[in-house]
């Protein structure tokens, strides 16, 4: 048995073990708790400005890797809220570090920047008149995507976090993208970096390492205040599929003296129809295979030298992708030497992979999105369409889902089209969601930081 000392000094240090076990425990809490009520105070006091900088960003719309004006907006506002801010990271991106003043895990929200070579016909008093060099040609610019809508929102939830930087426990880092729709120029490189591959490999997703990645993305094929969500694979891989027939020019009047490409070609685009309808197991997941360009010949009585061809193919899964493009480039090749021919087959530099959403982080963040959302959610259908976040959800679990805008009383076109716009009233809510996915998972997986106000 031990001495009454030997057992108060015992005690003593037991007890200051979980006192500080306690302290510990007690570090990780914030000081006072987010109610929902104070967070909606503080959106709706930034909605103004977030409509605001919506509109100047459509005004002056600039296309992928020339995001100069839309990347200086950004970083001079997140340094008016005293975040740390690096600029020209993967080309024009600029990135945000909010550090809370409790400790933490890192999150990241991500905006892109960019628009497209598309001439505008909204009507909207800020509607764009742009024009800017595209593929070394004067074009029409415009922010057909939403993507100045989630630059604008984006702008909105730094300042609505950094006003809470006392109660953030963890690190949230703002991630706004260049790039997302591709290039605006040829690479010279065959294996380019843009978008957020460059800011992969500029490290965006390190120092400090992310935790978990969250972005939206407008679409009009919701109703305004509508979320859609889905685990697992929610957007497709997107590849560029090239393909080069050479043959042997000739007389028309004797195509026997040469090798006709054309035909070739024809003969090529009619195989690679079996490669989604006969070789690839569509009820695992769906593929498309689309050729949508062929170019060949000058004149009606000339059998050509060569014929290019470009397509489009889309996989939901990477293993189906990876076989897809083995098929098409062995059907390609063997279906040109048939006819005398050769075929070269590549694929890009245009490529985005499978987004797909995290199932584990998709789980504990969906009732996240209800209460953003007043329940309002949807599981929404897998769509063809591309996006690069796939490349932040290599290094990290990310959640990618989208935010109903289409206006209750005007009809707009698709994305990518002349007459798309979106429903600006949704984007406190666009604001929300991204604000309670960042503070939730920080507080996770002890207890949400986010409140509901009793």
């Amino acid at each position: 048995m031990a001495s009454p000392s030997r057992r108060t000094a015992t005690t003593l240090s037991l007890l200051a073990a979980i006192l500080a076990n306690a302290g510990s425990s007690f570090a990780q809490q914030p000081v006072n708790p987010i109610t929902e009520q104070q967070l909606n105070q503080r959106v709706s006091q930034v909605e103004s400005k977030v409509v605001a900088w919506r509109r100047d960003i459509h005004q002056h719309p600039e296309l992928s890797g020339q995001e100069a004006r839309t990347a200086k907006l950004v970083a001079d506002h997140l340094r008016k809220l005293g975040i740390q801010v690096t600029t020209g990271v993967g080309g024009h991106g600029v990135v945000g570090l909010l550090k809370g003043d409790l400790p933490g895990k890192v999150v990241a929200l991500r905006a892109d920047m960019d628009a497209l070579p598309v001439k505008e016909a909204t009507g909207l008093s800020f509607a764009s008149k742009v024009i800017a060099k595209n593929m070394g040609k004067d074009s029409p610019v415009m922010h057909a995507c939403g993507h100045d809508a989630h630059t604008a929102m984006l702008m909105g939830v730094a300042e609505v976090l950094a006003g809470m930087k006392a109660q953030i426990p963890g690190t949230v880092k703002f991630i706004f993208q260049p790039a997302e729709e591709g290039f605006s120029e040829m690479p010279t490189s065959p294996n380019p970096l843009w978008g957020a591959k460059a800011m992969v490999a500029a490290g965006v997703m390190e120092n400090p390492k992310v935790d978990a990645v969250f972005a939206l993305h407008v679409s009009p094929f919701l109703p305004s205040g509508m979320i859609g969500w889905r685990s697992g694979p929610i957007l497709a891989s997107a590849d560029t599929v090239r393909i080069a027939v050479n043959g042997k020019q000739t007389h028309g009047a004797a195509p026997w003296q040469g090798i006709d490409p054309i035909v070739t070609s024809a003969q090529i685009v009619n195989s690679l129809q079996t490669v989604v309808s006969r070789k690839l197991d569509i009820t695992k997941e769906p593929a498309v295979l689309t050729i949508g360009s062929i170019n060949g010949g000058t004149r009606e009585n000339i059998v050509p030298d060569s014929v290019e061809m470009l397509g489009t193919l889309r996989t939901f899964d990477e293993e189906m992708r990876t076989d897809a493009k083995q098929r098409i480039t062995a059907i390609a090749q063997s279906t040109a030497t048939a006819n005398g021919a050769k075929a070269e087959v590549s694929f890009g530099p245009s490529t985005y992979s499978v987004t797909n959403n995290d199932a584990t982080l998709t789980e504990t963040m969906l009732p996240t999105l209800k209460r953003a959302a007043d329940g309002r959610i949807l599981l929404r259908p897998k769509a063809a369409g591309a996006e690069d976040f796939s490349e932040y959800q290599k290094v990290a679990p990310g959640l990618f889902y989208f935010l109903g805008i289409k206006p209750k009383d005007k009809a707009v076109g698709p994305p990518h089209s002349p007459t798309f716009d979106l429903d600006e009233s949704t984007f406190p809510l666009g604001m929300k969601s991204l604000a309670m996915l960042a503070l939730d998972y920080l507080g996770t997986p002890a207890t949400a930081r986010v409140a509901t106000a009793q």
